[in-house]
């Protein structure tokens, strides 16, 4: 399933349909269901100085198959969201957060064996959600195991085991959560530029 969403609305593309997100486009022959991650809302809300929740201005979603190869996509598309947004100052750092966590959510979705997790027939996939306003970006990974992200210990000789212990070190905040309607988790990581 490919999906595009936009802020904007416009009219869909031809062979495509608007689901009841809004702004949500998806193939007309693979209809889905409205789930957390097709929600037009993303889990942290946009506060004014009031403390009065708003929309986030800019959003963009990305959904990849579990497969090693969805980490280099989700970096250049959030590279290029953020150079459209004109948000450059944080791309570095966004490159890298996304890549930790869908990293993470990739090998969430591996089986014991090292390959891919199948459900119904179909390969576990993870979404890349981006939201901004210009001054603070929010990143979310959801991905299909209901499984806490779990910090390690890394030694000063491994290669891997760092990544959530630098994404808590370049963010503003972190955390992850579940929703009710969507079989895993979503990790979340706020930026705000410098």
């Amino acid at each position: 399933m490919i999906t595009i969403t936009s802020t904007r609305a416009r009219r869909a593309p031809p062979g495509w349909y608007i689901s009841e997100g809004a702004g949500v486009w998806s193939r007309a022959s693979q209809p889905h269901r409205q789930n957390a991650i097709m929600r037009a809302e993303p889990l942290l809300s946009l506060e004014d100085e009031h403390s009065v929740a708003m929309p986030w201005p800019l959003s963009s979603s990305l959904s990849l198959g579990a497969l090693p190869t969805a980490v280099a996509a989700a970096r250049a598309h959030a590279r290029a969201v953020l150079a459209e947004w004109g948000m450059r100052t944080l791309a570095n750092t966004a490159e890298l957060v996304v890549s930790e966590l869908v990293t993470n959510a990739v090998r969430a979705s591996t089986g014991a064996d090292g390959h891919p997790v199948y459900r119904d027939g179909r390969l576990a996939v993870v979404h890349v959600r981006l939201f901004g306003d210009g001054g603070r970006l929010l990143i979310e990974v959801w991905d299909g195991s209901p499984a806490a992200p779990v910090a390690k210990d890394a030694g000063l000789d491994d290669e891997s085991g760092r990544g959530l212990q630098l994404v808590e070190s370049v963010s503003e905040s972190w955390g992850w959560t579940t929703a009710d309607d969507w079989p895993g988790k979503c990790v979340w990581v706020e930026l705000r530029t410098p």
